[in-house]
């Protein structure tokens, strides 16, 4: 079954299961003790410190391992701000940064700090002049991914960082989805990552902060991890984070090549075999192995399970079919179509045949999914065209109101309007993203008693 979520979790890389077996014999005793079992635990933990400093580009003394990529979010976020109090208590971050980051800034926002989001553009990118507009005199720490989770599209880092350098506020960076693929471009002060992202075990992140940089650690005090990451290391794990990150980081050149070669495979051909589909993300300035896309009429928990039926698993970046009924951040804050949305990820070693026959079964699930759905064909117009239509979707979860739309649309002459009735998150983003896959007008959003009310016009 060929296993398509390497960005949520990559498999677990041969030499890192090599590395974990053979650190669970050899470095189970405690780093910290002067005997004999310690002193070999200790040898271990330098090494695996040393390989994924080279990996990061810093030094040994400015990497902490942590108990995952979350904490070291969180824990570079919190001590970066408390070590620059004086400065002041502004955080700057862009729209699309991974849930650790936004969850973080928003307990610093909860705790009387100010933070700003920095927008990006249809392709999910920031621009260096936006960022700049975001920093402030009192602006103690900036946030900025390498790599967008979701979409896959490249922020451009050293450009950024060279902004927040000339106003002396220092950057993290999340490079878990990228570092795998490569070093992180110079200028950061503080970088998080997760090696479960790139084919280590779970349970291990890596926080660099580079000396200089004002850091207090929140918590209590630890002499572990140079106080910076409370608690007994887990070493064998340690140790096959930074085997595996090293092996990775030897093939990411050639298989990079490969896998981008079959992800613009999918990219030029899921248009093609499935009609009303969006392609997100920067077609160039992205990840190699990673390529999102969104399908109107879809239900996108049942194009998940249909594509999971087919032995097929992949992710999505969308939201808005699950309990919460709230669309992706990401997308939402890319202003593309959320509905229907597919995540696909390719993990190192993936074959050629998988693509094609992945190209070859998402058309029809699509098509089925859309028809259990009652999404429109194509039809003559009404010879009696009213000027204005409402839809009453009211209560129905995302795509239906859009489905609805788009069944109406037609019985109005152009010029004419249709009023859709939704109370529905998700479709503040779809309508307009629909308007503008179908070339329609989208005039605008209106109160209503519940809800609210999207108007298009018919162009066409």
């Amino acid at each position: 079954m060929p296993y398509f979520d390497a960005a949520s979790s990559a498999p677990l890389h041969p030499v890192a299961r090599q590395a974990l077996l053979a650190a669970l014999d050899e470095g189970w005793a405690d780093p910290a003790r002067l005997y004999r079992e310690g002193r070999r635990a200790r040898l271990l933990l330098d090494a695996a410190r040393e390989a994924a400093a080279e990996a990061v580009g810093c030094r040994p003394d400015e990497l902490t391992f942590t108990p995952s990529g979350t904490w070291a979010v969180h824990s570079g976020i919190s001590g970066a701000l408390a070590g620059r109090r004086r400065v002041g208590r502004h955080l700057a971050v862009s729209a699309v940064e991974h849930s650790s980051v936004l969850h973080a800034a928003a307990a610093h926002e909860a705790q009387g700090g100010s933070v700003s989001e920095v927008a990006v553009d249809r392709s999910g990118a920031v621009s260096v002049a936006g960022y700049a507009d975001a920093l402030r005199e009192d602006t103690a720490l900036a946030c900025l991914q390498s790599a967008n989770h979701e979409v896959g599209t490249e922020q451009p880092v050293a450009e950024v960082a060279e902004v927040c350098r000339a106003a002396g506020v220092p950057l993290l960076v999340d490079a878990a989805q990228s570092l795998g693929w490569g070093p992180v471009p110079d200028g950061w002060s503080l970088l998080a990552a997760s090696a479960h992202k790139w084919g280590g075990p779970s349970g291990v992140g890596l926080l660099a902060v580079r000396k200089g940089v004002r850091f207090a650690v929140q918590g209590p005090a630890d002499e572990r991890e140079s106080g910076r990451a409370a608690g007994f290391e887990n070493l064998p794990a340690i140790v096959a984070a930074a085997a595996s990150l090293r092996a990775v980081r030897a093939q990411a050149a050639a298989e990079s090549v490969r896998l981008r070669a079959l992800v613009d495979r999918i990219r030029a051909r899921v248009p093609e075999l499935v009609p009303d589909v969006e392609v997100v993300g920067d077609p160039v300035r992205r990840l190699p192995h990673l390529v999102t896309f969104s399908c109107l009429y879809v239900d996108g928990e049942t194009l998940l399970h249909e594509l999971d039926r087919a032995e097929f698993s992949v992710s999505s970046g969308s939201s808005c079919t699950s309990s919460t009924l709230i669309p992706s951040h990401v997308l939402k804050a890319m202003g593309v179509l959320s509905e229907g949305n597919v995540r696909v990820s390719l993990p190192a070693g993936t074959a050629d045949e998988d693509v094609d026959r992945f190209l070859d079964v998402l058309p029809r699930v699509v098509a089925e999914v859309r028809e259990r759905l009652g999404a429109p064909v194509p039809a003559p117009p009404s010879p009696v065209a009213a000027a204005s239509l409402v839809v009453d979707a009211l209560g129905k979860r995302c795509p239906i109101p859009v489905i609805e739309l788009a069944k109406v649309i037609g019985e109005v002459p152009p010029g004419g309007t249709v009023t859709v009735l939704s109370d529905d998150e998700a479709a503040r983003l779809d309508i307009p993203a629909w308007c503008a896959m179908r070339e329609q007008e989208y005039v605008g959003e209106e109160p209503a008693d519940r809800g609210s009310a999207y108007v298009v016009r018919r162009l066409s």
